[in-house]
């Protein structure tokens, strides 16, 4: 196991850098499942429901798109809807007035200036209704495969906690993060600190003791350290594959790879 890293250790760039990307492929490893859990079939869906997930669950969203994506097809669709149709539909996400302006004036932004197509650039994402910096990201990394890294308030938590970023600015902490990152895994990056951030390390209560990243990382000891109360922690549907895969990153297991919990000695 590599030794671990304390809470305001000195790390020059190139070890936080190498850090960076050990951690990225242990995430990869952990979470082999992780994607984009919007539901979409085009760039301009895409943008829709990253539009309706703010403030919102991804799950929610995916109940309400359906409906709103049967009878909006286009961005001209978008641009002529009544807005008291689109509120009656979006409402289950929240915030749904200021939601409907932003898709309406999405629509005729992207028929005004764009022949009715999502523009597959930051600079242009940016300039339309609703999309700042971190939709426009999602768009490029899931929609066009165009690496980008998208900082939200979950992202912002689980990099601080890891000593990759410093700060709270969603702009700032995506440089430092693109410093850190391989570009052609930025995207999937994103993905991997989200599940991991679901299934283990936990706002409240991370499961540090369960934890694959536990020698990497400076906040370790904030959740239980005993691998077998972390593991009650631990969530989703591969639980049995991460007691493992931290087991194994400890040392401890057999010999044919069963993780199995190391006795302390006196």
């Amino acid at each position: 196991m590599a030794r671990q890293l304390r809470r305001g250790e000195t790390e020059s760039a190139l070890a936080k850098r190498r850090r960076a990307r050990v951690i990225d492929r242990l995430l990869a490893a952990a979470h082999p499942d992780a994607e984009c859990e919007l539901d979409y079939a085009d760039p301009l869906q895409l943008a829709v429901a990253t539009i309706l997930s703010a403030q919102c669950t991804d799950v929610r969203v995916n109940l309400t798109t359906p409906a709103l994506f049967a009878k909006y097809r286009t961005a001209e669709d978008y641009a002529a809807a009544n807005p008291e149709e689109v509120e009656a539909i979006v409402r289950p996400t929240g915030f749904y007035r200021n939601k409907t302006k932003s898709i309406i004036g999405l629509g005729k932004a992207l028929v005004e200036h764009h022949d009715g197509k999502v523009p597959q650039s930051m600079e242009a994402l940016v300039k339309l209704p609703g999309i700042g910096r971190k939709t426009a990201n999602v768009i490029l990394g899931n929609a066009f495969g165009l690496p980008g890294i998208p900082v939200d308030t979950h992202m912002i938590r689980l990099t601080n906690r890891l000593g990759l970023t410093e700060g709270k600015d969603p702009v700032k902490l995506e440089f430092q993060l693109q410093e850190l990152i391989d570009e052609r895994e930025w995207t999937m990056f994103s993905h991997r600190i989200i599940f991991h951030g679901r299934r283990v390390c936990i706002a409240r209560k991370p499961a540090c003791g369960a934890c694959t990243l536990a020698a990497h990382c400076p906040s370790f000891g904030e959740g239980p350290t005993d691998p077998e109360e972390a593991a009650k922690l631990l969530r989703g549907s591969n639980v049995d594959e991460l007691v493992k895969l931290a087991a194994a990153a400890r040392g401890d297991t057999d010999e044919d790879g069963t993780a199995e919990r190391r006795e302390a000695t006196s």
